[in-house]
């Protein structure tokens, strides 16, 4: 390999980063479907004609994106339960995951918002971080259900998904009540500003709570 050859895919590389940051703050910005690629061309400071070379459209680009997001966001879940002891790591899970939410608010609201706008997306993709992420959460409840700590009666990879749902919609409320209000007349369906990060304690309490063994009735 020359060095000309390694500086041209490093630069391939790095332009194809400042695109996928520019579209998650322009779908953030104006949402998905008011998105124009001319204007994450300007942000990303590229000819219009350069993102098809690196994306087919607009959804491949907001599907690329939760791609890059997604494994981001898995590979710090791993760090964050590697080491915990196996009954914290369910709570250590869900805490790291509000946090990323908490820390990367306009991530937020491309993946639990603007994401759904992709018809290519919720009809048509395989969604493989995601998969990889409901594996590592059914993992650690299957070994919660195998230590005799959690109820075996829900299959754990159901209970994962029925956890996702809770901090998914979570995550939406959380973004919803950030922004700018705007009037429509029927008061109270706006969500109420909370704090994301102590909300992991809550949900945790409500999972395990929920999931807990019962003693049997004699």
């Amino acid at each position: 390999m020359t060095v000309h050859s390694a500086t041209e895919r490093s630069d391939r590389s790095d332009k194809r980063e400042r695109i996928l940051l520019a579209a998650e703050r322009i779908f953030a910005r104006h949402g998905f479907f008011a998105a124009r690629v001319s204007e994450i061309a300007k942000e990303a400071g590229v000819a219009d004609g350069t993102i098809y070379l690196y994306f087919k459209s607009k959804d491949d680009l907001l599907i690329s994106l939760f791609e890059q997001r997604m494994k981001q966001v898995n590979e710090a879940l791993r760090t964050a339960i590697a080491g915990v002891p196996p009954k914290d790591q369910l709570r250590a899970f869900i805490k790291a995951y509000l946090k990323l939410v908490h820390d990367e608010p306009g991530a937020a609201e491309v993946l639990t918002i603007e994401l759904r706008q992709s018809s290519k997306f919720m009809k048509e993709y395989d969604n493989p971080q995601f998969v990889d992420f409901l594996r590592m959460l059914g993992g650690i409840l299957a070994a919660g259900q195998q230590r005799g700590e959690l109820d075996d009666t829900i299959p754990a990879h159901v209970a994962a998904r029925m956890i996702f749902g809770m901090i998914d919609e979570l995550a939406l409320a959380w973004v919803l009540a950030r922004q700018p209000s705007i009037s429509t007349g029927t008061p109270g369906t706006r969500p109420k500003k909370f704090d994301i990060v102590r909300a992991a304690d809550w949900v945790v309490a409500l999972v395990t709570h929920g999931l807990q063994l019962k003693e049997k009735s004699p």
